[in-house]
C-alpha cells in the first residue's frame, strides 16, 4: 500500500511552494465555502506553477454544471465530493468533468455497507472525514479509525482507494494508517 499526502485549503502561495518542497501528492483548494474558500480563478492563479502535484478542488452542495465550469476554470486535476454525494452524482460530475472524482464520507459511525459499496464502485476515491454538525468537513477532529477498519473488509480495500482526513497530524498519520 502506497502512502500519498494532500494538502487541503490552501489559500496563500507561499503556502502552496512547501506542499510542492514537502513532495505532497496532492493540494487542494476549497469551492464548498467556509474560511478557507476560494474562487476557481483565485486557484488557478494559486496553482498556476505546480508541477508534479496534483491539483484537488474540493466541492460542497453545488450543482453537477456548477462544479463542472468551476473545476475547468482552476484547472483542477480531480474533484473532491462533500455534502454526502451519491454514486450518481458521483458518476455525472466524472461524465461532465472527465475528471477523477473522489466522494467524502463523513464517519459518525459504521459506513452503510450499500452505499459504500455503490460509491467505491462510483469514485476514484473514498474521503473518509469526521462528521460535525453543520460542517461539510475540514473539521481537524479525528474519528474511530477502528469503525472504517471494519467495514472495509479486504475485499473493499482491493477495490478502494482510501483517502483518510480529519485531524491528522505527523503524529497521528502513522496511527491511522496502521489502522486501516
Amino acid at each position: 500500500m502506497s502512502t500519498d499526502i494532500k494538502f487541503c485549503g490552501l489559500t496563500k502561495a507561499e503556502d502552496v511552494q512547501v506542499a510542492v518542497e514537502l513532495r505532497a501528492s496532492f493540494v487542494g483548494a476549497v469551492f464548498a465555502g467556509g474560511p478557507r474558500a476560494i474562487t476557481a480563478e483565485q486557484a488557478r492563479s494559486l496553482f498556476a506553477s505546480v508541477e508534479g502535484t496534483r491539483r484537488v478542488g474540493v466541492f460542497g452542495d453545488q450543482g453537477r454544471d456548477e462544479i463542472a465550469r468551476a473545476a475547468e476554470r482552476a484547472a483542477v486535476d480531480v474533484i473532491q465530493l462533500h455534502a454526502d454525494p451519491t454514486p450518481e452524482m458521483v458518476s455525472a460530475i466524472k461524465r461532465l468533468s472527465g475528471l477523477e472524482t473522489w466522494a467524502a464520507v463523513r464517519v459518525a459511525n459504521a459506513p452503510d455497507d450499500g452505499m459504500l459499496d455503490a460509491l467505491i464502485s462510483s469514485a476514484d476515491a473514498i474521503v473518509y472525514d469526521t462528521r460535525a454538525e453543520g460542517a461539510l468537513g475540514g473539521t481537524g477532529r479525528t474519528f474511530d479509525w477502528g469503525v472504517l477498519a471494519n467495514a472495509l473488509d479486504r475485499e473493499r480495500r482491493v477495490r478502494a482507494r482510501v483517502v483518510l482526513a480529519g485531524g491528522l497530524t505527523p503524529a497521528l498519520a502513522p496511527l491511522a494508517i496502521d489502522a486501516l
